[in-house]
């Protein structure tokens, strides 16, 4: 392989992802893992971790412990998933994405070694992000879960701190069909002695923390129980802030109304990683939450890509993230001069379809459409479930096509939603206008 889509091809091809196919890309166990971080050295032994698990908010709170870490002078690396449209986005050092050529010898040089193993396309990857850190020398990795943690190929790491966002209902058919089954396989990115942050739990999540945490002498700290969010307000401009603890009028680039919670559980994991004796001065923590999407990359969060009229993209997927997007979109469409709330809205096979539906607003014009992978729901097959949650508009077969659309038909104080689905949101990213 000599050009770099010719490597991406050939992963996708020899090592389905399950961002494309779903379940049966998922290889549980770690035993692959292993024998791949011997055969490379065990290059995770040669930086600092921190290892993000949890149902939503992974990505936000992954990439902005990154920023903090960039903006008070670490060389940082961040591994997350998926991408959206370019497979480099899922390996960065100091915002940057891991380079071509690497991708391109990585496959070329190991190829005989891991051709006959068999890895899925996540444990190749990881460790291909692992390889690309320790030859970068970075000094700390933010490393987020593919999916749950016990099992996850990324929970070889030994971390310096772990972090649990959240637990909600998605992946049930592999990580449990309830809350307590899905806590117990994401409590198992949590190590011996080494700290863990727990974001949001409830009654049949602390419990499962809290046992994993005594079994492991780890110190666990439960973000909920003493909330450093105490306000938020925004200015003239738009622009959001929060009164927090220690740091009074926060800037956040991030503007979704989940981003208060992830903003907590941050402050919390930058407390505990200054008992690791890291230096995270409160500049830069301000420089990390002013300006993430810049330092790391980071795409698709409450993220606004034109006005007149106004577009906005989330990449939330399941019930537990869309209901804040449900209640960020019902205070828009209520706001005093609002134009019509329209919707452009995908979903994938795997998701809790119809909890969704039946969340989302009412007062809408909407566009069902699909993404083009094969794991989304058909736009016809979804219009029917949206048409029993009262929710009602015409389908498209193309993202383009539905936005499209949905920009002509606008007026320039309406405001379009598009999203449902990672993959909704990365065919919008793909358009032209929006690169």
């Amino acid at each position: 392989m000599t050009a770099y889509q010719e490597a991406i091809d050939y992963l996708c091809r020899q090592m389905p992802m399950f961002q494309q196919i779903g379940n049966s890309a998922y290889k549980a166990g770690m035993d692959t893992s292993l024998r791949l971080d011997e055969h490379f050295g065990h290059p995770h032994r040669q930086f600092h971790t921190v290892h993000i698990a949890g149902t939503n908010g992974k990505g936000s709170t992954a990439h902005t412990i990154a920023a903090i870490f960039q903006a008070a002078g670490y060389d940082t690396g961040l591994y997350t998933s998926p991408h959206l449209t370019d497979f480099r986005e899922r390996i960065r050092v100091n915002g940057v994405p891991i380079s071509k050529d690497f991708v391109i010898e990585f496959l070329n040089r190991n190829r005989y070694f891991y051709e006959p193993l068999k890895p899925s396309f996540f444990e190749l990857t990881t460790s291909m992000a692992f390889c690309y850190f320790r030859d970068r020398k970075v000094d700390i990795a933010i490393i987020e879960t593919g999916l749950g943690g016990r099992l996850d190929c990324t929970n070889i790491i030994m971390p310096d701190l772990s972090v649990i966002t959240n637990i909600g209902f998605d992946h049930i058919s592999i990580l449990g069909d309830t809350l307590g089954k899905i806590a117990y396989e994401k409590a198992g990115i949590i190590k011996q002695e080494v700290p863990v942050v727990i974001g949001e739990d409830c009654g049949e999540t602390r419990p499962v923390f809290m046992g994993k945490a005594g079994e492991c002498n780890s110190r666990i700290v439960f973000a909920q129980d003493k909330c450093k969010i105490l306000s938020s307000h925004k200015d003239s401009s738009g622009k959001l802030f929060y009164d927090a603890d220690g740091y009074r009028n926060l800037e956040s680039e991030l503007q979704g109304f989940c981003q208060a919670r992830n903003a907590n559980t941050i402050l919390h994991a930058v407390s505990e990683l200054g008992k690791a004796e890291w230096n995270l001065p409160e500049s830069a923590v301000r420089e990390g939450f002013r300006n993430v999407c810049g330092l790391t990359g980071l795409r698709g969060r409450w993220q606004t890509l034109q006005n007149s009229p106004t577009i906005v993209c989330d990449t939330g997927h399941n019930s537990h993230g869309l209901h804040y997007i449900a209640e960020q979109l019902d205070s828009i469409s209520a706001a005093d001069g609002a134009g019509t709330l329209r919707i452009v809205f995908g979903m994938v096979n795997d998701k809790d379809t119809v909890t969704v539906l039946k969340l989302m607003p009412k007062n809408a014009v909407w566009y069902f459409t699909q993404a083009g992978v094969s794991r989304a729901i058909p736009s016809d097959g979804l219009q029917r479930m949206a048409g029993e949650a009262g929710l009602y508009g015409k389908t498209y077969h193309s993202v383009s096509d539905a936005v499209k659309t949905a920009v002509r038909e606008s007026s320039p104080n309406d405001f379009i939603f598009v999203g449902g689905s990672t993959f909704v949101v990365a065919d919008l990213l793909s358009m032209s206008e929006f690169q």
